[in-house]
């Protein structure tokens, strides 16, 4: 289905929160300590507020009668717009050394990377022209702000910690460093919001500062494009959709 700019500018946001929720949603009941346990389930469920905001915008600038849920659960894997950082799997290099294939230094520094990213552009879009953007970005920043300094102090905690938390945390952050180039790939469009390009300055000057508190050596850059927010997805999407959109699909039009 041809999407004009204005949607499709929202719905990238609104898929990027929405999957970055699902990732983290994915800790509940395994997160190393019970504190961590909550606070994950709470940054998930800020991130999916915030998605459902901005997919029932998408949905009134499409105009083509689809919802919040509908957006979220019956549209196909090319039609999802989101970076493909947050699609990524919590996995750790190696599931045999008794975390179940989740890796908290890979999620610690991803939420750190998109709630750096959200602040900055929730902020600027505070002033967009569609009054209704606006609004949700003003509410937003209060919530991504928290993110980014709750993640921000596990960083620093985990990567100036011990040798193994600073090798994890140095192995993840090889791991997600190509994924951060997306994060500046989508062009503005006028009367909604600016291109994500005018955030990669502060992000990194802020990313830098971060990880010389975390004592983390930066990679080279890296030329690679992901294109998650054309629709081109990792072969870990799919999975993800598959227990997303589950019940939706299993009972369509259920309701409680």
């Amino acid at each position: 289905m041809a999407m004009d700019a204005k949607t499709l500018y929202v719905l990238r946001l609104a898929d990027t929160c929405l999957i970055h929720s699902q990732r983290l949603s994915e800790w509940t009941g395994h997160a190393p300590v019970l504190e961590e346990d909550l606070a994950l389930g709470n940054i998930a469920l800020d991130l999916l507020g915030q998605a459902r905001a901005l997919l029932t915008h998408a949905g009134q600038l499409e105009g083509a009668g689809r919802d919040e849920d509908q957006l979220a659960f019956l549209r196909e894997e090319r039609e999802y717009r989101n970076v493909i950082l947050v699609e990524l799997p919590n996995a750790a290099a190696s599931p045999s050394d008794g975390s179940g294939g989740r890796d908290f230094a890979l999620t610690t520094l991803r939420n750190a990377a998109i709630s750096i990213w959200l602040e900055l552009l929730y902020g600027r879009l505070q002033a967009s022209p569609d009054a209704e953007l606006a609004g949700i970005a003003a509410k937003s920043l209060k919530e991504v702000r928290y993110h980014r300094q709750h993640s921000s102090d596990w960083a620093v905690r985990l990567g100036d910690g011990t040798d193994e938390s600073k090798a994890r945390m140095q192995a993840a952050l090889g791991v997600l460093w190509p994924y951060f180039n997306e994060l500046f790939a989508a062009e503005g469009t006028e009367g909604v919001g600016p291109a994500w390009s005018e955030l990669e300055a502060d992000w990194r000057a802020r990313w830098a500062t971060l990880m010389l508190e975390a004592t983390l050596t930066l990679p080279r850059d890296s030329a690679m494009q992901p294109r998650g927010i054309d629709g081109v997805h990792s072969e870990h999407m799919g999975h993800l959709l598959g227990t997303m959109q589950f019940l939706q699909r299993a009972y369509p039009g259920g309701t409680w």
